[in-house]
C-alpha cells in the first residue's frame, strides 16, 4: 500500500545504470582488481591533478565542519576563469545535480521538456522525476537535429536539453548552428547546454556559450569536473546562467551540496591548465589508437569529439559479456536505443591496446 502512494511517474522510472565497478567484476569472476581494465565511465585515465590532490589533503583537516554553503572560493575561481559574475553560478554535486535543479525549478506535471534520441540518459530521468512530459526528437546521424527540436516546441515546453558533445554518441554541433538555434527558440523556453566534455575539444571547435549568456537570458550552461579534471569520485559540477535563473536554481539546491574536500580540489583543478592540456593530448592520441584499431578490425564507429567512442559490434550484449570475461569493462548502450553498439572510454595506451586485443579475439 505504501508503494502505491508514490505517483505513477516515479514508479515508472527506470533507474540510471552506471558502468560496472572494477570491484564488482572482480567479485563476480574471481579476478584480481589490478588485472581489470575499466573503460566504461568516461573517466580520466591520468587520475587527478597533483595540485588538486594537495588541496584535498589540506581540506581533510577541517572535515568536522560544514563546507561553505555558498561555495565562495569555488565560485570565485569559476568567475575568474570564465569571466562571469558570481551571482550567475550554481554549484552542483556533479553536473547531474545541476540538471536536476533545472528540472525542479522549471518543470511541472503540466509542462514538457524536449531532448534528442540517443541523448544523455539523465535528461529523461530528471524530466520524469518531476512528472513533466518528455518529448523525444529523432536523431540526425546519431546527433541532435536542431530543426526537429525547434519544431517540437509547444506552448507547454519549458526546457530543451542539449549535450555538446553528446554522450554516448560523441557527436558535436558547430558554433554557428547552435547560435542560430538559440535565436530561434522562444525566450520563455530554457535551453540547457550540457558541455561536460568541452575540455576535450580543440579551441576552434568550442562554442562561444559563455559569451552567449550576455545575449540569451534563457541559456543555462552545465559543466563538470568529473571528466578532464579527473574529479569524478568527488562529484562536483556547476552551471552558468543569468542571475535570475541562477537565483531560482539556488532556491531548490540542497544546502552544502558540494562538500569541502570537493570544493578545495575544484579550486585547485580549475587553475591547473597544464594537467587539462595533458589530459586532452592523451585523449587525442588514445582516440586515434582506438579508432585506427577499429578500422583495422573492420568495425563501424561513430566519430567522437568526447573521451569515448561508440562502436558497432552486432550482438553487443554478447560482446560485452565476452569482454567482461577477459577483464575488460566497457559500456553497453542498448538503453540509448543502440543495441548493436558498445561505448568504450579512452584510456592509457596499454589499456586501449588491451581492449583492442580482447575485441579482436572475440
Amino acid at each position: 500500500m505504501i508503494y502505491d502512494l508514490a505517483p505513477d511517474y516515479v514508479k515508472s522510472i527506470a533507474p540510471y545504470q552506471p558502468g560496472k565497478p572494477i570491484s564488482e567484476l572482480a567479485r563476480e569472476l574471481g579476478l584480481e582488481e589490478a588485472s581489470i581494465v575499466k573503460l566504461a565511465s568516461n573517466e580520466n585515465p591520468l587520475g587527478i591533478s597533483p595540485k588538486a590532490l594537495e588541496a584535498m589533503e589540506g581540506a581533510l583537516q577541517d572535515v568536522a565542519r560544514y563546507p561553505d554553503g555558498n561555495g565562495f572560493a569555488f565560485k570565485q575561481a569559476i568567475a575568474n576563469k570564465f569571466g562571469v559574475d558570481m551571482s550567475q553560478i550554481v554549484l552542483g554535486n556533479g553536473s547531474n545535480d545541476v540538471l536536476e535543479l533545472v528540472a525542479r525549478a522549471f518543470l511541472t506535471t503540466e509542462t514538457q521538456a524536449v531532448y534528442s534520441q540517443h541523448a544523455f540518459a539523465v535528461y529523461p530521468l530528471v524530466t520524469q522525476a518531476v512528472g513533466a512530459e518528455g518529448v523525444v526528437t529523432p536523431a540526425k546521424d546519431y546527433g541532435h537535429d536542431l530543426i526537429a527540436m525547434t519544431a517540437a516546441i509547444t506552448p507547454n515546453t519549458r526546457v530543451i536539453w542539449i549535450a555538446n558533445p553528446n554522450n554516448p554518441t560523441g557527436t558535436l554541433l558547430n558554433r554557428a548552428e547552435l547560435y542560430s538555434f538559440l535565436k530561434d527558440v522562444p525566450k520563455n523556453v530554457l535551453v540547457v547546454l550540457d558541455e561536460a566534455y568541452d575540455e576535450y575539444l580543440a579551441d576552434d571547435l568550442k562554442s562561444s556559450s559563455v559569451e552567449w549568456l550576455k545575449s540569451f537570458d534563457n541559456l543555462v550552461i552545465s559543466r563538470t569536473l568529473s571528466k578532464a579534471y579527473g574529479l569524478a569520485g568527488l562529484r562536483v559540477g556547476f552551471a552558468l546562467a543569468s542571475t535570475s535563473i541562477a537565483d531560482l536554481m539556488n532556491r531548490v539546491r540542497q544546502p552544502f551540496n558540494v562538500n569541502s574536500v570537493a570544493q578545495a580540489a575544484a579550486v585547485a583543478a580549475l587553475a591547473d591548465d597544464e594537467f587539462v592540456a595533458r589530459s586532452r593530448a592523451l585523449n587525442t592520441a588514445g582516440m586515434m589508437q582506438i579508432t585506427q584499431g577499429l578500422k583495422r578490425l573492420g568495425l563501424d564507429f561513430i566519430p567522437s569529439f568526447g573521451n569515448f567512442v561508440s562502436v558497432r559490434v552486432g550482438n553487443a550484449a554478447d560482446v560485452y559479456q565476452g569482454l567482461l570475461q577477459k577483464g575488460v569493462i566497457v559500456r553497453p548502450v542498448a538503453n540509448y536505443g543502440m543495441p548493436e553498439y558498445l561505448r568504450v572510454s579512452i584510456g592509457l595506451a596499454q589499456e586501449n591496446a588491451r581492449f583492442l586485443k580482447a575485441l579482436e579475439e572475440l
